[in-house]
């Protein structure tokens, strides 16, 4: 039988060191005490030194801007233009008096304002058949003229040029109808009626207005501005990026009614002139 060793008495320089486990099989067993707290991920406020490391901050991805909603609206703008159009021509007024000659006709150039802007589609064979069967008691001969122009930043801004020309009694009266029509599409709204903003220098008045068109969550407000004379009555409409949300009273309507000018100097053509389409 073995006897128990006796305990040794300490020794002049203390108590000897504790025995050392002896190692097993697959090393060293260690016995780690268990975490009295859960683990806590890693986020920015529990490591405040942190900002020293020159570190991204944490947080949601800035979210992609969404084209879809002012494609929508560039739409949109575009069928109320042209829906304003055919009002103009469908319920004109009576008049008395000749009819005007016809001197100028309107275009729709492949570029508008030295490239600004660049012709997307030509509208004109679809707004002629929405002024088919209309009245003349007011034109004579009406032609419709239009197109939809991208701008030349690439951000989404889309120009309507739309409009009639032929021989027009009452010019101001066909604009001021071009007009209405714009207000009169479906989920449209004048938020600003018609105002006078001709520039300085023109020599025909321009009439501004200001429109929300929604369709469905989605709203676009937009200036629209048109113009008439003995030939032609036209309305220019621009949409763009911030057109989504806009409110009324940050439209500039006279930026607008100067833009309208420049189209309109660039678009009406003397009768007989080469074609710029």
């Amino acid at each position: 039988m073995n006897m128990p060793f006796p305990p040794q008495p300490p020794g002049p320089y203390g108590a000897p060191p504790p025995v050392q486990p002896m190692p097993g099989p697959y090393g060293v067993q260690q016995h780690l005490p268990q975490q009295p707290y859960p683990q806590q991920g890693f986020h920015q406020q529990s490591f405040p030194q942190q900002q020293g490391w020159g570190l991204p901050p944490l947080g949601p991805p800035e979210p992609r801007r969404n084209r879809t909603g002012l494609v929508i609206g560039i739409i949109a703008v575009v069928l109320v233009v042209l829906g304003g159009l055919g009002f103009a021509v469908s319920r004109l007024a009576g008049a008395v008096g000749g009819f005007p000659e016809a001197k100028y006709r309107l275009t729709v150039p492949s570029t508008l304002m030295n490239g600004q802007y660049t012709l997307a589609q030509d509208l004109s064979g679809k707004a002629q058949e929405g002024i088919k069967g209309a009245s003349e008691a007011n034109v004579r001969d009406p032609q419709a003229a239009a197109g939809q122009y991208s701008g030349s930043k690439g951000d989404g801004t889309s120009l309507v040029l739309s409009g009639i020309y032929g021989r027009v009694k009452a010019p101001e009266q066909q604009r001021d109808r071009m007009l209405r029509g714009v207000g009169d599409a479906e989920g449209a709204i004048i938020v600003v009626p018609p105002m006078d903003a001709t520039p300085a220098g023109s020599d025909v008045r321009i009439s501004c207005q200001v429109v929300t068109k929604s369709q469905g969550a989605f709203s676009v407000t937009f200036p629209t501005c048109a113009w008439g004379d003995s030939n032609t009555v036209g309305s220019v409409a621009v949409v763009g990026p911030a057109s989504s949300g806009q409110k009324a009273v940050d439209v500039d309507v006279d930026r607008a009614a100067e833009l309208t000018v420049k189209v309109r100097n660039e678009v009406r053509r003397p009768v007989g002139s080469g074609s710029r389409r």
